[in-house]
């Protein structure tokens, strides 16, 4: 991955080089939304890409989604597409994003990062999230040569989010696209709460009395 990810990402929208774009929401992913009970819950899409995801959202009565995406050329897009729309479109840095969000999902971003940013991938998402909140969406559950898309598998996946993150589900899909058909995984990672630790004080007043 080029030092400039933002011009990298740019200069394949601007040539169409966009192999990732399956033209709609996913299957598995159209189905989970459908099961959110809340339409108001914040959501955020980073690396949204064409964000089909954000267009089914809003469809069907979401009101609160926030696209995040690295190239411009991208984002100018969304903003001509859903001009009409209340849907809030940031061009930037997944790892520079701040925000508190429900839900972020996860739909052919993860795949596009370099290997060695996915604990920072992880850690960043836990920061993103407000207590209770979800990560969830698709991984790639095969290898791809060089790169990106970048791959992996199951086992890889849940050592890493289970750092910061207790696994709902992390299983092959049964309902996805022909083209992808055994090669996806479906996950819910909920936030893992973070738990304060006041450091020991022998000369605290307040520190029990040895008996």
């Amino acid at each position: 991955m080029p030092e400039d990810e933002s011009s990298y990402w740019d200069q394949r929208w601007r040539e169409g080089d966009t192999g990732w774009d399956i033209g709609g929401v996913s299957p598995p992913l159209q189905h989970y939304f459908e099961q959110l009970p809340d339409k108001t819950i914040s959501i955020l899409i980073p690396g949204c890409g064409n964000a089909w995801e954000a267009a089914w959202l809003l469809d069907n009565g979401f009101t609160d989604i926030t696209l995040l995406d690295i190239a411009p050329r991208a984002t100018q897009r969304l903003r001509e597409k859903f001009a009409a729309t209340p849907l809030k479109i940031l061009t930037g840095d997944f790892f520079q994003h701040t925000g508190q969000y429900g839900l972020i999902i996860e739909q052919t971003f993860f795949c596009a990062l370099d290997p060695n940013q996915r604990s920072a991938y992880v850690e960043k998402a836990h920061t993103l999230l407000r207590p209770g909140g979800k990560l969830a969406g698709l991984l790639f559950d095969r290898d791809f040569p060089g790169g990106p898309p970048y791959g992996g598998h199951k086992a890889e996946y849940q050592q890493l989010l289970e750092k910061k993150f207790t696994l709902k589900t992390l299983a092959p899909c049964y309902n996805s696209l022909k083209p992808r058909a055994g090669t996806e995984l479906f996950f819910i990672a909920c936030r893992r709460p973070v738990i304060q630790t006041a450091p020991a004080d022998s000369n605290n007043e307040n520190s029990p009395t040895p008996r």
